[in-house]
Order: C-alpha cells, then structure tokens, then sequence
C-alpha cells in the first residue's frame, strides 16, 4: 500500500475512533456532572489539575520519544532492505530503550505524588477531601507512562488500528467502572463522588496498558504493507537517544504544565476576590472546564487524528532530506485546518446554547462556549504546527514557546481574574493562544520556508462561507429545529467551499539536502 493511502486510511481510522470517543466522553461527562453536580465537578477539575501535572511528569515526552525514534527506524531498515529479524532486532531495541525511559518518569512521578497527596491538598487545593483521590491516580501513573511509549511506538509504525482498539476499550472500561461507582455514592458526598470518578480512569488506564502490550506481543514489527527484504541489518537504539529526543520536549511541559497548574489554581482564586463565594466559584469553573471546554474539543478528534499521523510524516521526510515534502506537507496542514476549524468555530458561534441544551441539558456554559468557539480555528492550527516542528526535531523552540505561554498565561489569569471574574480567565486563553500560534507559525516559515502567508489564502474562503452562512443563520436557518438547522449549516458551507486548490510546490522534484 502507498504510503499516501496509509496515512489516509489511518487517519481516518483515528478520526472516526475519536469522534466516537468523543462522542462516549461528552455524554458520559453529561451524566457525570448531572449524577454529582457541579460544586463536585469543580472539585474533581481541580483535583485533575494537580493529577495533569504528575502526568506529565510520568510522561516526560516518551510518546514523541517512541515515534521518532520508531519512524526514523524504520526508514532506515526499509531503505537497506532489512530482512525479519533485523527488523524484530531493532524494533525491540528501539522500545527497550523507551520503555526504560518511561518507567524511570513513570515510578518516580507515582511515588512523588503518593507521598505528596497530603500537602498538595491541603496547601494547593484547599480541600483536604481531595486526598484519597490523589493518591488512587498516583498508583495509575507508571501504567499510564509505559502505554504512552507502546503507543508511540504503533504511532511509528503507523498502524492507527492498534491504538483504535486500546482507547475504545479503555473508554468503555471507564464509564462502566466509574457508572458502577456513582451507583453506590451517598448523595451529596463530594469527596465519594470525586474518587468514584478517579477510581474509574485509575482501571481504564491499567487495562489499556495490558492490552498494549498484548497487541506488541502479536505484532510483525513492521509498518503497515512493508515487507522483509533480505539484508542482515543492525541498528542499536539507546535510553541517550531516547532522552536526546524526549527530555528537551519535557523540560518544556514540566515548566508549561506547571505553570498551568498553578494557574488553574489560580482561577476559583481569583473569582472569589471577584465577589464570589466559594461555592458559586467551584460552580462557575466547573461550567467552563466540565461543559464548555467538552464540547469545543469534541471535534478536535478529527484534528488529533491527524496531527498524532503528522510527525512519523515530517520525521520521515526530514532524515532523508526531503524539504519539498516538507513544504508539501505544510501547505496541506494549512488547508485542511482552514477547512474543518472554520465550520466548527461556525457550529460553536451559531448554536452554543442550543448544544449545551442537547448534551447537558443546560445553557448556562453558552457564553463560555461562543468566546471558546471562536477561538478554534487557532487552536486546532497550533496543535497542527506544533507537531510539524516536533516531526523536524524543533522540540527545543516549542519548549520556549509554551514556557513563555505558560507563563504568561498565569501572570494574565492573576491580574485579570479578580477583576473581570471568569471573562478574565477567558481573555487569558484567547491572548496566550494567538501569540503561542504567531510563533510556531512563525518558526515554521523560517524552517520551511512556509510561513503565515502562505496560511492565509487558506482561510479567506471558509472564512468568507461562514460569515454568510452566521447571517442567512439569524434570517432563515433559525426557524428550523437546533439539529436540523446545525446539519443544513454545515451542508451549505461544504458546498460554499467544495473546490478550494491544494496549491502544489513549484521547483525540482529531486530530494534536497537537509537544513
């Protein structure tokens, strides 16, 4: 099979997979924030904000670690023609040395936090109800490490199927754990509820790494349609080489995933010297962060499919020197963001209330939905570039740039919060966003030579379909029933910007050396 073709039909896997993992998680967190209400959801928001970061710690960047180091692999082995047990050889040396890499983070994170649980709840939450729940997801953290590393290693070798199969079953492993929990919860008892949840993703995380590590068992070790040649080949891959890739990416998300952390702490803060009590602050945070942000990520599956396929892609192309692919592969970035961001942004600016209403039974998130939702076309651009720049080893510049995000972002949410209250958190977000996107394009052009330019013409059709359809919306569309209306935008605008060019690269068709 064509290496085009098993991108495609990867990513279409994954994109389908993660619709309908989105589409599971939404609803379940429905019930979720409806079983527990949602001074329990700000509670467990909270309590995931310190857990994020332990996470990444765990993490500690394994995953872009595995594929890089897989993809890079294998491109050398098919080159030399590399016979079954070189490729069996060096795949297993390859997640040997990830493996190893992971659980030094893994083990490490899980005792830290385990021993930490006490302080962290009482001197960074305020609520020492938070603790029982802290220390479950500390037990989860080496699994949750070494599936990240089987999966990046899958991720390499592309073969989307493998992952497919590991996150559907540990999402239903999830909602049936924790559904059998809440079943037993004594209402109004928060910190039950709070742990019934945990406990569940705690489960779902372990079985995911069993059956990881069940499907590299059975695996060829190969990607996808390649076949062993004849050539005996070595290719040793170290824990250095591992740490060479991942720990600079790392160090980034330590700083950023810290400085997030306290910002989210930050938050409830903040809109309590706003004027609020404690309660309605919880509240408040839990609308953003339990109904707003669900559902202004839900079609981010389709651009998560993509972009995880997107750096075994501009690895590949960088180690052999390929800068036209590279621009290529840009280029295609750029349009196929424009395409799919500009009709949810349109989706989340039109119809907030009305999806908050039919998910939740609630439009009391609309607000924070519609200033979220305009923000999408960024945000989905910036995960796109930022997986380019990792695929071509930029990870040390990417880390600069979330540092200073991050950063930035904690400075705005402690100045701003207490005086505009939530719409403060929210003006941090859009800021911190927009200047995040300005210099990761901006790297893109100066490596690529790719740049914001070359972005914009992408956008100035969808763009132009989704103003005109945001107005035949308040005239006609809105007489019609809320999905009704929904499926007629979404069809007018396909049809308004069916035939948009996918500009080809001008110069020689001969690989060119790498920068």
């Amino acid at each position: 099979m064509k290496k085009g073709s098993l991108f495609l039909r990867n990513a279409l896997t994954l994109s389908v997979v993660g619709i309908l993992m989105r589409a599971l998680a939404v609803s379940f967190n429905a019930y979720v924030n409806r079983k527990i209400g949602p001074e329990s959801m700000g509670l467990f928001t909270l309590v995931m904000s310190v857990y994020a970061f332990a996470v990444t710690l765990a993490l500690s960047s394994v995953n872009l670690g595995a594929v890089r180091l897989t993809s890079e692999t294998a491109a050398r082995l098919e080159a030399a023609g590399a016979d079954a047990a070189s490729w069996r050889s060096a795949m297993r040396g390859v997640l040997r040395a990830v493996s190893l890499y992971s659980l030094l983070f893994g083990v490490t994170s899980g005792i830290l936090l385990y021993l930490a649980s006490p302080v962290a709840a009482e001197k960074l939450l305020g609520d020492i109800r938070t603790i029982p729940s802290l220390r479950v997801l500390a037990m989860s953290l080496p699994a949750i490490s070494l599936s990240s590393a089987l999966s990046g290693y899958f991720t390499g070798l592309r073969k989307a199927a493998k992952n497919a199969v590991a996150s559907v079953t540990e999402q239903f492993v999830k909602i049936i754990v924790t559904s059998t929990a809440l079943v037993f919860v004594v209402p109004d008892n928060v910190e039950s509820a709070c742990l019934a949840v945990v406990g569940g993703s705690a489960v779902a995380e372990a079985w995911t790494l069993v059956l990881h590590f069940v499907l590299y068992l059975t695996d060829s070790h190969r990607p996808g349609g390649v076949a062993a040649g004849k050539s005996a080949v070595k290719a040793h891959t170290s824990f250095r080489e591992c740490a060479g890739i991942a720990f600079p990416a790392a160090v980034g998300t330590y700083a950023r995933q810290g400085l997030t952390t306290l910002e989210h702490l930050a938050i409830p803060k903040g809109l309590i010297r706003s004027g609020l009590t404690q309660e309605t602050a919880l509240s408040q945070y839990g609308l953003l962060q339990g109904i707003a942000f669900p559902l202004v990520m839900f079609p981010y599956a389709v651009i998560h499919a993509f972009t995880s396929l997107l750096v075994p892609e501009m690895a590949e192309r960088h180690a052999l020197g390929d800068r036209a692919g590279m621009r290529e592969m840009a280029r295609r970035v750029y349009r196929y963001s424009a395409l799919f961001s500009v009709a949810a942004c349109g989706v989340f600016v039109n119809y907030a209330r009305e999806l908050g209403m039919m998910i939740y039974d609630s439009g009391d998130a609309a607000r924070y939905t519609l200033l979220l939702g305009a923000l999408v076309p960024f945000m989905y651009l910036d995960t796109a570039v930022d997986a380019l720049l990792k695929g071509m080893g930029e990870q040390v510049y990417s880390m600069k740039v979330n540092i200073a995000d991050a950063a930035s972002g904690l400075i705005l949410v402690i100045l701003l919060t207490p005086l505009l209250g939530m719409y403060g958190y929210l003006l941090t977000i859009w800021l911190c966003e927009v200047g995040n996107l300005a210099a990761s394009i901006h790297r893109l052009g100066r490596v690529t030579g790719v740049g914001v330019r070359d972005a914009l013409p992408y956008y100035l059709r969808p763009l132009t379909a989704a103003a005109v359809l945001t107005v035949a919306h308040r005239i006609l569309l809105d007489v019609l029933p809320p999905l009704v209306s929904m499926i007629a935008f979404l069809a007018l605008y396909a049809l308004l910007t069916l035939g948009i060019p996918e500009k080809r690269i001008a110069g020689p068709k001969k690989t060119e050396p790498a920068a």
